[in-house]
This record gives C-alpha cells, structure tokens and sequence, in this order.
C-alpha cells in the first residue's frame, strides 16, 4: 500500500450529538471536550495510519471558528497531514450540523503530533509503508 493509499485509509470520522451535559454555561460544546474528541480522533487517525502505539505529544494552534451549540449534530475528521521518522502530525477538524437542516460549516480546526513509541515508551520509526 502507498503512503497516499494509507492516509486515505486512516481517515477517521466520528459523529456526535450536543447535548447539554457537554456544553458551558452559553449552552455551546465547552471548549476542553471540544479538544478531547480532537485528541481522541487525533489518536485512532495515527493508530490506524501506522497500527503502533502512539502518543500525543503536542497539539498545536485550535482555532475556535465557530461556537457550537447544544442541539447540533457534530462530525470530527481526522487526517495524516505529515509522516516523520518517529511521529506523525493529524489535523482534526469539527464541522457543525444542523439537526433538522443540511447546513453545515467547519467549527474548529486542530493539528496533533503523535510519536510511535515502543513497549519501553520509547520513540521508534513510524512504520507507514
């Protein structure tokens, strides 16, 4: 399998509700599980990618573009965006929809590095071909 063939194979999708038990006192989706579902999607993205155990090791500049209110339909995608030789960067994006309507806009754009690690939790080469 290519590079490309991988990345496009490690694509993740994952869905979600809003309800009010995850949103702040605006009634929008509190801002720290915004950043844990990226986190999350940023991980299963890299493990599927490279099939080793990974850690985060950063994240870097989410941006907040929208705020995203109780009663929506949220989808977080996560891609591969760069390969290194022991991590891999995922961005993570969150579009909103509407329940009821198709309309639907980005939200918030993240990217996370991941590094592979070994059973010792030390950095090995990301396997990704």
């Amino acid at each position: 399998m290519t590079g490309e063939e991988r990345i496009k194979q490690s694509e993740t999708r994952l869905f979600k509700a809003v309800f009010p038990a995850t949103t702040n006192h605006y009634d929008t989706l509190f801002g720290g599980m915004a950043m844990h579902l990226m986190d999350e999607v940023a991980f299963i993205t890299a493990t599927r990618f490279c099939r080793q155990r990974v850690v985060t090791v950063s994240s870097d500049k989410i941006d907040f573009k929208r705020p995203i209110p109780a009663g929506t339909i949220i989808e977080l995608h996560g891609k591969v965006i760069r390969v290194g030789s022991t991590s891999l960067e995922v961005k993570v994006d969150i579009y909103i929809e509407q329940m009821y309507s198709e309309q639907r806009e980005k939200a918030i754009s993240g990217k996370f590095t991941l590094v592979a690690i070994n059973k010792d939790r030390k950095p090995v080469p990301v396997q990704h071909t």
